[in-house]
């Protein structure tokens, strides 16, 4: 399968096309830039690193196969929504998605798992937050920006905040940022979290990512976790097990060190 669309709001097109090494796997991209990769056939398997680090992390917010509710603030082709119903069946999960033409023609051509409960938005992530008030969440996921160049009103701490305050007392937050050396928007993002949970008075970050990352040299995505707890060092423990390979997970004065610049 092979299909394209003009995504109008964007002026880019929007293509699907099999990966060309695994049947039944597909690949989004827009304006010729991949976006998204889909296993129909093998939803639990991840192919790009960031996201089996964020899935690695979804493993751990409760015990294995329990549903959990997410929300997914930016949808591209719903990678997490579909690990999440194969790994946690009848989890409860929402999505909200800027381009609505984007979202009719992952749907059209990349059908959901049976049994997937996901309820769709069509808007800005930050003001589709009041849709959700008076819910608690066990996973938010936001995997919009990808760099410096990502709206300003998503990447402060006043947001961060808002996300914050859906998660239930066992949640997590997890932010996909991408950066180029030497990853002084990543840095940002990471101070810029830390502040929302510390004006909260409680919670803790972690960053994962490749351990060469976080050398600042090499261009790539870094994933934040943030908890309304102190992060376990037991999934610090996992997490390293877990890879991808070579991994790193940043806590405390090493994710100070790193943020500062120093």
């Amino acid at each position: 399968m092979n299909a394209s669309r003009l995504l109008r709001g964007i002026g880019a097109h929007a293509t699907i096309t099999e990966d060309g090494f695994t049947p039944g796997a597909y690949v989004l991209s827009i304006g010729g830039a991949e976006q998204s990769h889909v296993d129909l056939a093998r939803p639990g398997e991840i192919f790009y690193e960031y996201l089996r680090r964020m899935g690695n992390v979804l493993d751990l917010v409760r015990p294995a196969g329990e549903p959990v509710r997410a929300l997914h603030l930016g949808a591209g082709a719903l990678t997490l929504a579909r690990y999440l119903q194969a790994t946690r069946p009848g989890s409860r999960q929402a999505a909200v998605e800027l381009e609505r033409e984007l979202l009719d023609f992952v749907l059209a051509h990349l059908p959901l798992p049976e049994g997937t409960d996901l309820q769709t938005v069509i808007g800005d992530a930050r003001e589709s937050l009041d849709r959700f008030t008076g819910q608690e969440f066990d996973a938010v996921v936001l995997d919009i920006f990808a760099g410096a160049d990502a709206p300003g009103h998503l990447t402060t701490s006043d947001f961060y905040a808002e996300l914050a305050a859906l998660l239930s007392p066992n949640g997590v937050l997890l932010v996909n940022v991408g950066d180029d050396p030497p990853l002084a928007f990543a840095r940002r993002q990471i101070r810029e979290l830390a502040a929302a949970l510390e004006r909260a008075g409680r919670g803790a970050v972690a960053a994962l990512g490749p351990a060469d990352m976080f050398t600042g040299r090499y261009p790539g995505n870094i994933v934040l976790a943030a908890t309304p707890f102190p992060w376990p060092e037991e999934w610090t423990r996992q997490l390293l097990a877990a890879g991808p390979h070579p991994a790193a997970v940043l806590t405390g004065e090493d994710l100070d060190v790193f943020a500062s610049g120093s």
